[in-house]
């Protein structure tokens, strides 16, 4: 079988695969997940695949046919055994005995659950039908760009003749069911020996004895569809009509995009807090520079998969790519009427489609936004759905690119758009979805982040649902630091908070990454304990530079951007107990310590009004797991108690009136507090010490 092809990874591994042996299961799961790798092939979450086996039934103890297929909600690439659903292959057949026509769609769903074979099954699928009534042992059902595109083309059932002759077959757009699943097997039965079906402006499915098979099948049909493509485009000469308007350089895109970010974010967040994405990959500048944007773009996409995702169509600035985003205020007056007039257009359809029994209307705000010139922003409840929503867009850039070469681009007609985004299924599966958690939709900044105390914050703020950025002076550590974290929890910025410039460039970081900022923490620091003689104007600077200074720039920067927003913010400075007791061989950090205590207070007085929240958490004593405890720090503390360095924790435990040891992850529990619960403070000060009566504020 062909093992080289030009458009789709092959990335079948023999000996991975012999070492599953005879497993079906486990070598169907082997299939998607490398089909889901590549994005041509399928998104995040788009198809579906399966297989069938014979087991032996629990009631019984006769040979049965199972079919195992990826369940509701899942996602190919990452599919494991919890993912899928595994049902009886005959009682599944013998629901077309109770099938009532186009009209009982939703309550087959209901009755495939009378099917299950596997206890342990997933929800199945509104797909199920589709794989159970086709008899073959392997089938996958995919969304490769090139496919949809000859299905979404004007003349998309010549076009399935012309590119693979009688050996594949092709059903005209209808909304995924069992009454698809019906028209499936009715064009096998008319069509003996085709290796595959083409969904009208939908997808693929194909076919094979084998798990290998199979998926080999699928990567020669797209291999074919995209060979055609790139032969017609060739043909052609353009694509999408040629360039309207030129691309700035990629330092000046990135610049502008992260300037306008927080005003887009602010302005997509108008119901629902969002966070955000950008990319200006070659294939988006060609499509948002090209002549048709305008024309192609208001039709919307053509697979479901795709505007379940990314709305029934994207916002397009009309601000000029060499505008200034510098003044707020006349930026804001230019995007507000765009996002009005979205808004508006989207209550439109939705009125105009909706049915007695359709859900509440959605978030009317977009998804996508197109700046030509610059790039593409995409707006979702979390990093991960927004990044998802941004490829599926790419993918319908693809889809329209190759539609268009081929010869016209069609997309779904608004009501069936409408029945498929408020479906009542799609609706029940939303409402399964876990609840957010408190962080959720938010965006944070933790200086001095790669370890100790500020790792700690950054760890929990993430484990309450924040997107982090960490920043520190260290890439090494950083790129350590991020290495804990999941993809799209976390990103990184090198950072030196005594120098304005790489304040600025780290927060520019964040725009790029997520959107924006909504909680600044401030924990980078150093200590030094010295007496007054022998403290030096260089350890005084020191001190006040990164504690102070620091602090400073943290928060001028970040409430310029919070405020670009509008959505109000949080502000935690870690300061410590030494800012309000007075000790010997202090004189350094306790005066900046307490500076970042008043400085807390005066700009919670100054922010109020922008809803922006601004308080203090002091430690004391963190000596485990606290980069601050490293060198002279600890010697110098030990001195000034009269004890041995190694005494400092039990010391530390001991004067304090709980008696306990304190963590870095007590300090971060302190911030979650400020940011996530107490809604209605600020100018505070949170005491993690242990409780020291000398250092109570009150």
């Amino acid at each position: 079988m062909k093992k080289t092809f030009q458009y789709v990874d092959y990335l079948w591994d023999e000996a991975k695969a012999a070492e599953l042996g005879d497993d079906q299961v486990a070598l169907f799961l082997y299939r998607s997940n490398i089909l889901g790798a590549d994005l041509r092939i399928t998104n995040y979450g788009g198809g579906n695949t399966s297989c069938k086996t014979i087991e032996k039934d629990p009631l019984t103890n006769e040979e049965v046919e199972v079919m195992w297929v990826k369940g509701s909600g899942g996602d190919i690439g990452t599919l494991t055994r919890k993912g899928i659903a595994g049902l009886y292959t005959e009682r599944l057949r013998n629901l077309k005995n109770v099938y009532g026509g186009l009209e009982d769609e939703d309550r087959m769903v209901g009755l495939f659950n009378h099917c299950i074979y596997d206890l342990d099954s997933k929800a199945p699928s509104i797909d199920t039908p589709l794989h159970g009534l086709l008899p073959f042992k392997h089938i996958d059902h995919l969304h490769p760009d090139a496919l949809i595109a000859v299905a979404a083309a004007k003349d998309s059932e010549q076009v399935t003749k012309e590119i693979w002759g009688d050996t594949m077959g092709w059903v005209p757009w209808q909304r995924p069911g069992f009454d698809l699943g019906l028209q499936l097997e009715k064009c096998l039965n008319e069509n003996p020996g085709i290796r595959g079906i083409v969904l009208g402006s939908h997808g693929l499915f194909t076919w094979g004895d084998t798990s290998y098979e199979c998926y080999v099948n699928s990567l020669e049909v797209i291999e074919m569809a995209s060979e055609y493509i790139e032969k017609k485009i060739k043909e052609n000469g353009e694509v999408f009509g040629g360039q309207k308007i030129e691309a700035l350089p990629a330092e000046e895109r990135k610049e502008k995009a992260a300037e306008l970010m927080p005003l887009l974010r602010g302005l997509a967040s108008s119901e629902n807090q969002m966070i955000g994405h950008f990319t200006d990959s070659d294939t988006v500048l060609q499509y948002i520079n090209s002549n048709d944007l305008e024309r192609l773009a208001p039709m919307g996409t053509s697979c479901p998969d795709h505007f379940l995702r990314t709305k029934i169509q994207p916002l397009i600035l009309t601000l000029d790519p060499s505008d200034e985003v510098i003044d707020t205020e006349a930026t804001l007056k230019k995007l507000e009427p765009s996002f009005e007039q979205y808004r508006e257009e989207y209550l439109q359809y939705y009125e105009n489609h909706k049915h007695a029994n359709s859900p509440a209307m959605r978030d009317p705000n977009p998804v996508i936004i197109i700046y030509p010139g610059v790039g593409m922003f995409s707006f979702a409840k979390n990093k991960q759905t927004t990044r998802v929503a941004s490829e599926f867009y790419v993918n319908a850039i693809n889809v329209m690119r190759g539609a268009e070469a081929i010869s016209e681009y069609t997309s779904l007609p608004r009501q069936e758009a409408f029945d498929i985004e408020y479906w009542l299924l799609e609706e029940a599966k939303l409402q399964r979805m876990p609840a957010e958690k408190p962080l959720s939709r938010k965006v944070a900044i933790v200086t001095g982040a790669a370890g100790g105390i500020g790792k700690a914050i950054a760890d929990k703020l993430v484990a309450e649902g924040a997107n982090v950025v960490l920043t520190d002076i260290s890439q090494e550590n950083l790129e350590e630091a991020l290495a804990t974290y999941k993809r799209d929890e976390a990103a990184i910025a090198l950072c030196d908070v005594t120098k304005e410039e790489s304040i600025e460039k780290a927060y520019k970081e964040a725009n790029l990454a997520f959107g924006g900022v909504d909680i600044v923490v401030h924990s980078a620091g150093l200590a030094i304990s010295k007496s007054l003689p022998d403290t030096t104007l260089k350890d005084w600077e020191l001190l006040q530079n990164v504690l102070v200074k620091g602090q400073f720039l943290m928060a001028q920067k970040g409430v310029e951007i919070m405020r670009k927003q509008g959505l109000g913010g949080d502000i935690v400075n870690i300061a410590s107990k030494n800012g309000l007791v007075s000790g010997p061989n202090n004189v350094g950090y306790g005066t900046a310590k307490a500076a970042q205590q008043h400085m807390t207070r005066l700009l919670a007085a100054e922010l109020g009004g922008d809803h922006i929240r601004v308080n203090t958490v002091n430690p004391d004593g963190v000596i485990v797991g606290s980069k601050i405890w490293e060198g002279d720090w600890a010697e110098g503390r030990a001195k000034a108690h009269g004890i041995k360095v190694e005494d400092l924790p039990a010391h530390y435990a001991k004067r304090n009136l709980l008696n306990e040891i304190i963590l870095p992850e007590d300090i971060a529990n302190g911030v979650f507090a400020c940011v996530g619960i107490l809604e209605k403070s600020t100018g505070n000060t949170i005491n993690v010490d242990g409780g020291m009566a000398n250092a109570f504020v009150r």
